[in-house]
């Protein structure tokens, strides 16, 4: 037997493919590529949607965001700095995320040559601002953890190399990226994820994402350690601190950590792809309401 996925292709004992016996010619089983095809369908444009409008409210939210931090001089810090800087990120990955995922509906359809060039263009663009979106977050963690845990020991940061973590930092891997898929792996539009190149691009991702994870987990040790501190009832306290690590999640991707593979074959798997999907493109969103419509000085 050769197995492809589930496509099946029988070789009989004297070394020739199988015959179908009703048109006596060479056969290849597809059945099986054909099962639940309907509901996979049906999944995908849920997705499909699911992305579109999670974008489309982070990309207003974050918008309405910007123009309030800018608005109100009295808000203007280096805090707010970096978080005027992420949003714009996060603006900037909506748009091209949302330009990618109708670019590759559209690829059911033919695109000819000239197209192609500005398809593979687009999709190191979005590698590169997911990359960038994800060092933001890195950054905010940085700022956060050194404003909470070395604040002692440092003065004004300096907003430069922050800068050159965002913007300019991930132009290495997407150069890189495109360099390598243009030699080694050169399909149409750069739309396939099945080789290994793309490691080039999810290697720095989870190395940012990893640190920003434990950043996390070390805030919020100090965090429960300050609350214990103020001789609150232990419920009080822990509710406390779990809120305060529900509040940092969504702000410093926390989540693709909790939810890092999706698995080969699960009984829910439908479950777990709309729960991811929500997680990802809603992150915006959730990231606008926590930092700023949440914010007591911007109320």
């Amino acid at each position: 037997y050769f197995i492809l996925l589930k496509v099946i292709k029988v070789c009989n004992p004297d070394g020739q493919w199988f015959h179908h016996p009703e048109s006596n010619r060479v056969w290849t089983n597809y059945t099986r590529c054909q099962a639940n095809t309907k509901d996979k369908i049906k999944l995908a444009i849920g997705l499909y949607y699911l992305a579109m409008v999670g974008h489309g409210l982070s990309i207003v939210s974050l918008i309405v965001c910007l123009v309030i931090f800018s608005y109100f001089k009295s808000l203007s810090c280096q805090r707010i700095s970096l978080h005027k800087n992420m949003f714009l990120s996060f603006i900037i990955n909506s748009i091209v995320t949302i330009m990618w995922l109708s670019l590759s509906v559209a690829n059911n359809q033919a695109i000819n040559a000239s197209n192609e060039v500005s398809c593979k263009v687009l999709a190191v663009l979005t590698q590169y601002t997911l990359t960038s979106n994800i060092f933001w977050m890195l950054c905010e963690g940085i700022y956060l953890h050194t404003l909470i845990i070395v604040a002692v020991f440092v003065g004004e940061q300096q907003l430069f190399w922050y800068y050159v973590l965002g913007w300019g930092f991930p132009f290495v891997p997407a150069i890189t990226y495109a360099v390598a898929r243009g030699i080694f792996f050169n399909d149409k539009c750069w739309m396939s994820s099945h080789t290994h190149l793309v490691y080039i691009i999810h290697g720095p991702i989870y190395a940012a994402l990893i640190v920003n994870f434990f950043f996390l987990l070390n805030i919020v040790r100090v965090l429960i350690t300050k609350l214990k501190e103020t001789h609150h009832a232990e419920t009080t306290t822990y509710m406390k601190a779990v809120r305060a690590t529900l509040i940092l999640i969504p702000l410093l991707g926390a989540q693709f950590i909790l939810f890092p593979w999706r698995p080969d074959e699960c009984s829910n798997c439908t479950i777990y792809d709309f729960v991811f999907h929500i997680f990802c493109h809603f992150q915006g969103l959730a990231v606008a309401i926590i930092v700023c419509f949440c914010n007591a000085e911007v109320q």
